[in-house]
């Protein structure tokens, strides 16, 4: 792929999308992944996605974890769309990669050939091009791929550490924007509940809500499996640790009214990669308090017919993948609990 001489592309993408006319990137049904890189543009080589949680669940469930229909899926979804954009969840992932090359008014001049670096921007809005998938690790939703990635001159990357496995940094960075948002939510709020707080966005928000109230305040983690559950007590990262079905809304309710003596959650963090969870984060907070919805599993309609179906008012919020220094808190976050950061080694980092 060569440089467009002296064609500047739109800074968000414009320039990019096939179709339909006149949108971004994101919402796009077609993406053009094959122009030559335009002068401020960065060109990547790429190694290995990571596919969202939501996406990859409803793949693996789809294709009945068969590793082959789960590649070819991907395969199609990429050439079809110029990106990878899950159909059914909307949902893409991140990827880490190696610099390829920059075109001559990409605006961060220290980066250069060669650099390791992990985009901070959804698959769903960054034209991509595979030549091959080889591996899959059902495990963990990344997958090894050869092919091309362009990143616009707004989106934000982070340059890969020395010091963590890149499999490793790349599942923290995958959901940065939880903990940076967690640690901002936290403040004057006493008892937290994180839900789905057994996958990586759950951990690393359980460990900023630990961080910021665990003293002083009630930290509740709430988690469907045994296995999850038990890790999260070896952490010691919560006052309570409930093993409990998302979806169940008298479930939870019960579950986090036992454990609050009826108080309810002042701020409810929902990190949970199946449908179906919006009133149990509901039910869980109490008036007035908060919700951040994080998973991408999430129908904000629903959300929001369901609060005023039962009369309550509670604030949620749309979990933003970004924030000023997302990356750095989250890759800081693992490092400041060498516990959390065995586990993401033990779960990620032979992969």
């Amino acid at each position: 792929m060569g440089v467009l001489d002296g064609q500047t592309g739109h800074p968000y993408g414009l320039h990019r999308v096939l179709a339909p006319e006149r949108v971004l990137p994101q919402p796009a049904w077609k993406l053009d992944a094959e122009s030559d890189l335009y002068d401020n543009e960065l060109l990547i080589a790429v190694e290995r996605l990571n596919i969202d949680s939501a996406s990859f669940m409803q793949m693996r469930e789809e294709c009945r974890d068969d590793v082959n229909k789960i590649k070819q899926c991907i395969l199609e979804i990429v050439a079809e769309r110029g990106k990878m954009q899950n159909p059914v969840t909307g949902s893409g992932g991140m990827l880490i990669g190696t610099v390829e090359k920059t075109g001559p008014r990409y605006p961060h001049r220290h980066v250069r050939p060669g650099m390791k670096i992990a985009t901070l921007v959804s698959l769903t809005l960054t034209p991509l091009k595979l030549e091959q998938i080889n591996r899959v690790h059902l495990e963990t939703g990344q997958v090894d791929v050869k092919g091309k990635a362009v990143l616009f001159a707004s989106g934000p990357f982070a340059i890969l550490p020395d010091d963590l496995p890149e499999a490793v940094a790349l599942a923290a960075l995958d959901v940065a924007g939880a903990p940076a948002q967690t640690a901002r939510l936290i403040r004057g709020r006493e008892r937290i509940v994180v839900m789905g707080a057994g996958g990586k966005s759950g951990l690393l928000s359980l460990c900023q809500a630990w961080k910021k109230a665990g003293t002083n305040g009630q930290v509740i983690a709430l988690e469907s499996r045994a296995e999850a559950c038990a890790e999260i007590r070896q952490l010691g990262l919560a006052h309570q640790v409930l093993e409990v079905d998302a979806t169940d809304p008298l479930a939870v309710y019960e579950a986090v009214s036992g454990a609050t003596a009826g108080e309810m959650a002042d701020l409810t963090l929902n990190c949970v990669n199946v449908p179906g969870t919006e009133l149990p984060s509901i039910l869980a907070t109490r008036d007035g308090g908060t919700i951040y919805f994080f998973s991408m599993a999430v129908r904000f309609t629903t959300a929001a017919l369901g609060a005023e179906g039962i009369g309550k008012d509670v604030q949620m919020m749309i979990g933003n993948g970004y924030a000023p220094g997302h990356a750095k808190l989250t890759l800081q976050t693992l490092r400041e609990c060498p516990p959390l950061l065995e586990l993401f080694r033990k779960r990620y980092g032979s992969c």
